[in-house]
């Protein structure tokens, strides 16, 4: 072939990668060029996997006893209220011992957090609400309450929290606002099954994970820690190195907070407040038939791996749960305690998803 068809042939994959982004931007399609996936069953865990998961042991204690706690007053303008991972608590325990008493206080509070978002920012929202959408799929609604709960979430979908929309967040912000904002816009998406919504959000977290024909118009902050200031990235790619340490698997717009480039690495844990919204976007996206876990060169395993290896920082606290959702997309090994806590917006992962999958070529 000659320069000149060369050239003829490299303009047209050009413009055929517009269109497909285009195309994929619109939200018609997956970037691959399949249609828009759609629900088949769960959210989050299949109920044929839910009545196979054990009553005993650590995971399924701590399970039961969160659900076991109180739920005053589920409140989602408040983005460190517990309610929520309470009431998927409750969910997970009703779902897996038809407790018929406990599926009617999840419906319960699922009717008395609506209202509570008028007040709220985008980042509480994105954080709060995910875990509300999961416990009403495990738990089923009638038809005229899933009815006016759907509607609810469409409202809530569009709505615009003090200058942001969980939509805008997602696509403004490539930091834990952004991610959080991600999960909850995807769940809803997923819930009432409106595969547009669902396709346009693939292509936004397609894009933080660093593809090429996903999202590009995040607006990045302090350009410390990116591989390539010109060219900000949400992941740092592989293989990238500043002052002659490796940062590829780094999330730029997050271990900023912890101020300018510096060796050893700080500890942010930022960076894991990000992650818990990218891995509850992977875990949905792949209950919706795509397969994130291998976009942006398996991203979310390099930053995992970065974490453990070069700052030394495993994961802790109520970002416990994650680990277990990474090994078992992966086959790796990274620390999972058991029980974990469970984070802003999931948890109990280590009953659900725990047992880990076999080692995937990721």
């Amino acid at each position: 072939m000659g320069k000149g068809s060369t050239g003829i042939a490299a303009v047209a994959a050009l413009a055929a990668l517009v269109l497909l982004g285009a195309r994929c931007e619109a939200g018609a399609l997956e970037p691959d060029g399949r249609p828009a996936a759609r629900l088949s069953d769960g959210l989050w865990i299949s109920r044929a996997a839910l009545a196979a998961l054990p009553t005993s042991g650590p995971a399924w204690e701590a399970l039961v006893a969160q659900a076991r706690l109180p739920i005053p007053r589920p409140d989602l303008s408040n983005q460190d209220d517990p309610s929520n991972v309470r009431v998927l608590a409750r969910a997970l325990v009703a779902v897996r011992t038809a407790d018929e008493g406990m599926a009617t206080s999840v419906r319960a509070a699922l009717r008395r957090v609506r209202g509570t978002e008028r007040r709220a920012t985008a980042l509480a929202v994105g954080r709060e609400l995910v875990a509300y959408v999961v416990a009403a799929d495990l738990v089923g609604l009638e038809d005229e309450e899933r009815a006016a709960f759907e509607a609810w979430l469409r409202r809530v979908a569009a709505q615009s929290f003090q200058g942001r929309s969980l939509r805008t967040a997602h696509e403004d912000r490539p930091n834990n606002w952004g991610t959080h904002a991600g999960a909850t816009r995807l769940a809803i998406a997923a819930y009432v099954d409106d595969r547009r919504e669902i396709a346009r959000a693939a292509y936004v977290f397609r894009g933080w994970l660093g593809e090429i024909d996903g999202w590009q118009g995040f607006a990045f902050g302090a350009l410390d820690w990116q591989a390539d200031p010109r060219r900000p990235q949400a992941v740092n790619p592989r293989g990238a190195v500043r002052a002659g340490h490796p940062i590829g698997g780094v999330l730029p717009d997050d271990q900023r907070r912890s101020g300018p480039f510096r060796w050893p690495p700080p500890k942010e844990n930022y960076v894991y407040e990000a992650l818990q919204g990218a891995v509850t976007q992977a875990v949905l996206l792949e209950r919706l038939g795509y397969d994130p876990w291998k976009w942006g060169d398996s991203a979310l395993r390099r930053a995992f791996e970065w974490l453990h290896e070069e700052a030394r920082y495993p994961a802790e606290g109520d970002d416990t749960w994650l680990p277990h959702l990474v090994n078992r997309a992966y086959g790796t090994r990274f620390p999972a305690p058991v029980p974990s806590r469970p984070g802003k917006g999931m948890g109990f992962s280590d009953w659900t998803h725990g047992a880990p999958a076999p080692p995937s070529p990721h």
